[in-house]
């Protein structure tokens, strides 16, 4: 895999440009955040309907867990070194002097940012990031998925929060009202927090079913922002 072409290499300069390179060049370039926030947003959209897509018969929690090493942050700075994007990255002194270059935080957000970049560059066709997104998405091995262990998602969101003491010793409490559906067939949507804190939301057939798919999206969000 490489590097897609631009057309606009303005745009692609912007993409590569960390936030320590601009604040040290202020006025050549705007940095890349907003960028990462638009490609961020493509690539949850585009594993999802990709998983959803190639494996009809997998299940909602296979399928969060599945996404969940499509794009985290470890796999998305293996995307960004197979198309080179390590030393093309525009970084600060500071920032390569230690180590820039091969940190996943960086690479992964520079990735994103890629990617945010391409689509604008293609006047928002979303099947352009596709055809670029899916052969990296096919490169991953069938059996990499995010498990601590055969652990049910709540016990593992759980520990996430019983090894984070400064979120305090309350449990994780879930808020589970019936969302729709009919008497014979609810759905229930269950949102999980931690304090005054939602950390994530999920639907279900029954209330565990809604509970254990909100533990499966607030673990899919810490995976995301590299926590977990």
């Amino acid at each position: 895999m490489k590097l897609p072409t631009f057309r606009d290499e303005k745009l692609l300069l912007h993409a590569l440009t960390h936030r320590s390179y601009a604040n040290e060049n202020p006025g050549e370039c705007e940095n890349n955040e907003r960028l990462e926030f638009l490609g961020d947003a493509l690539l949850t959209f585009l594993s999802g309907e990709y998983l959803y897509r190639r494996h009809p018969q997998m299940g909602e929690d296979q399928m969060t867990r599945r996404r969940s090493a499509l794009v985290d942050e470890k796999q998305l700075a293996k995307f960004a070194t197979e198309i080179a994007l390590n030393f093309k990255m525009r970084l600060g002194q500071g920032a390569i002097r230690e180590g820039g270059y091969y940190n996943p935080n960086l690479l992964s957000s520079t990735f994103e940012a890629v990617v945010g970049a391409y689509y604008l560059d293609n006047n928002l066709d979303v099947e352009k990031v596709r055809d670029f997104v899916e052969p990296l998405f096919d490169s991953v091995p069938e059996d990499i998925v995010v498990s601590l262990s055969n652990v049910d998602s709540k016990n593992r969101f759980q520990q996430w929060v019983q090894a984070n003491p400064e979120l305090g010793s309350t449990p994780p409490k879930y808020v589970t009202q019936q969302a729709g559906g009919t008497p014979h067939a609810p759905e229930f949507i269950a949102t999980v927090f931690v304090g005054d804190k939602a950390y994530g939301e999920g639907k279900g057939r029954s209330k565990k079913d809604a509970e254990k798919a909100a533990a499966e999206d607030a673990l899919f969000k810490l995976k995301k922002r590299g926590l977990i």
